[in-house]
């Protein structure tokens, strides 16, 4: 990649566009770990046990979720490449078409998930005592599964049409209207974990309700017909699968991760969660920019830009940069009351410690993975990042089964688990970072071949 930062670190002429973007889209990045980390705190109540299961139901309910990621990804750069082109019709009938095929994953989802919902559970490793409570989570948050594809679906859509604000909205009232749904059925109605999964159900339905709408209006504005096309459904699942396969590689990352911790022991599943949630918050918030590059660089192939794409890239790059040291210095400073919403737990407060230290570390790194992330799949740039994602995941594997086994301790333990996941988020630095100094992710056109 070109030179990390520029003489100018605050002003460039990129930073209005990329901040329109980025902006709210950090706002509506950040909501979703910070009211998962109000789930965690609310479920932590419960007990340890219950915290577990919430930490091994989500990893799952997140593999179903990710490996359909394209619905969001893969439809934000199809729709803003017609877009840069001045085909705005053309977007909006491919993020109708993206719309169905969310429902019919959904719909895939729950039928698949439900009866081997005991075997997922057991194979991340559960004990005994945290299997019972992750089960009723998953089968209850399995219900949400449609409504939270179409929220997908439906992002991709209006960040494709450079529209950023209205997935904000969606966003902060429907994960609102989860944490307080949360609070009123677990602590006020005593429905237990089970209250937490039927909350989250519910603010999924209704942000699903509103994506829908909001995109009926924009087809009716540009006479696009709401029925589905088995072209547009074939196509968009085409185009999905080379991110489908980047989502599996990933996926097998982080559940990977959550299996290895739950053999280290209760606590030490539970510190995970915490701290796994923690990284997701400051990762999403970094993410931000990733996603402004996804629209930004695909409006700028569309245009046939090449020149316009390279310096916002690189000037993303920078940001990236720039927000993961500042946020490596909040971890640091908030280090020591960190754990205090979640647990009472000793044992649980000082793993969590310990591994936001390895977190705290990592984050300038992150920030460039993240932003090169974004940059190349928004120049549709998938198949690229299928391999790289398999590579990646091939160094982080023997590091994740080896270090852990290596401690004395579960703390030790725990802690060699997350340095083998730096590991991974190095692996995925240096694959993007190569593939970013080249041209040949910089395809021009309303469409890529």
């Amino acid at each position: 990649m070109p030179k990390l930062l520029s003489a100018a670190p605050f002003r460039h002429r990129h930073d209005r566009e990329i901040f329109a973007l980025a902006v709210p889209t950090f706002f509506a990045l950040i909501s979703e770990p910070l009211f998962l980390l109000t789930d965690a705190a609310v479920v932590g109540t419960l007990g340890t046990q219950a915290l577990g299961g919430l930490g091994v139901a989500g990893q799952v309910l997140l593999t179903l979720v990710a490996v359909c990621v394209f619905l969001a990804y893969g439809t934000t750069a199809a729709v803003s490449r017609r877009f840069g082109a001045g085909d705005v019709a053309g977007g909006i009938r491919d993020g109708v078409d993206g719309l169905w095929l969310a429902v019919l994953l959904g719909a895939a989802a729950i039928a698949i998930g439900w009866p081997l919902g005991p075997l997922m559970v057991d194979l991340l490793g559960a004990s005994p005592e945290i299997a019972p409570y992750a089960l009723t989570y998953l089968r209850i948050s399995l219900l949400s599964t449609p409504f939270l594809l179409i929220v997908m679906a439906g992002t991709g859509v209006l960040r494709g049409l450079q529209d950023a604000r209205t997935p904000l909205l969606v966003a902060v009232a429907s994960y609102a209207g989860n944490a307080v749904l949360c609070v009123v059925f677990v602590l006020v109605m005593d429905w237990g974990i089970a209250g937490s999964a039927w909350s989250t159900v519910i603010a999924q339905g209704a942000g699903a309700f509103w994506y829908v709408a909001a995109i009926s209006r924009s087809a009716r504005r540009a006479g696009v017909s709401l029925a589905p096309t088995a072209a547009g459904l074939r196509a968009s699942a085409s185009a999905g699968f080379a991110l489908f396969l980047r989502s599996v590689s990933m996926r097998v990352v982080a559940l990977v991760t959550t299996a290895v911790a739950a053999r280290l022991g209760d606590e030490s599943i539970a510190a995970h969660q915490v701290s796994y949630n923690i990284w997701a918050l400051l990762v999403f918030a970094m993410d931000a920019i990733a996603i402004a590059g996804q629209s930004i660089v695909g409006r700028y192939l569309g245009a046939g830009d090449v020149r316009g794409t390279k310096e916002a890239t690189r000037r993303m790059v920078e940001w990236g940069v720039m927000l993961g040291a500042v946020f490596m210095v909040l971890v640091f400073l908030v280090l020591p009351w960190a754990p205090v919403p979640f647990t009472s737990d000793a044992e649980v407060r000082a793993l969590i410690m310990a591994t936001l230290v390895v977190v705290a570390l990592m984050q300038p790194l992150s920030g460039v993975t993240m932003v090169l992330d974004g940059v190349l799949m928004g120049a549709g740039d998938q198949r690229y990042l299928a391999w790289a994602s398999l590579w990646t995941m091939a160094a982080f594997l023997p590091c994740a089964l080896v270090i852990p086994r290596l401690a004395e301790d579960s703390l030790w333990g725990l802690v060699g688990l997350w340095i083998a996941f730096t590991v991974w988020i190095l692996a995925r630095a240096v694959t993007l970072g190569a593939r970013a100094r080249g041209t040949a992710w910089l395809v021009t056109g309303a469409t890529r071949p």
